[in-house]
């Protein structure tokens, strides 16, 4: 059984967007690792976030970027929490959709700092996407960094537990 102070995973995304669908989808390949304890949520945005991390340690995030700078399927990935320098405004670049995920998951990280909810670790596991596009499946080089988005929040996890 789980309590608040848990260690959580959330894959944010959109199932139907192209590459917005790896957070969940390797979210939910987290859950299939039966670890001890671990919460694992689902949200198509990060505007429940502050909410949903409240209390937990530590917290893994999963999201697809777009970071031109990367090459598709190459993670991104930022540590934080409460006592760690704040990120900058740039640090999670946005997906460039509209609607309430372009708040962003900086944002929503740095709000719950703001308010005092910050967990002391949380993890940002960005996954380099090609497109965004609706009803396309996850491009090959995103979908090949499934299983090592997997790999590196479980190690997060496991080094947590022991």
């Amino acid at each position: 059984m789980t309590s608040p102070s848990s260690p959580l995973v959330v894959g944010i995304g959109s199932p139907d967007r192209g590459d917005d669908a790896v957070g969940p989808i390797v979210a939910r390949r987290v859950a299939d690792l039966g670890l001890p304890d671990v919460r694992v949520i689902v949200h198509e945005d990060p505007t429940d976030l502050v909410v949903s991390m409240t209390g937990a340690n530590p917290v893994v995030v999963i999201d697809a970027v777009h970071s031109p700078q990367s090459k598709p399927g190459e993670l991104v990935v930022l540590e934080t929490g409460e006592g760690v320098t704040p990120l900058p405004e740039d640090a999670w670049a946005r997906t460039g959709r509209g609607g309430t995920h372009a708040f962003g998951l900086a944002s929503a990280v740095e709000l719950a700092r703001a308010l005092k909810r910050l967990p002391p670790r949380v993890v940002l596991i960005g996954i380099a996407a090609a497109g965004f596009e609706h009803g396309e499946p996850l491009s090959p080089g995103v979908a090949a960094a499934v299983e090592p988005a997997v790999s590196a929040a479980a190690d997060v996890l496991r080094a947590a537990s022991a």
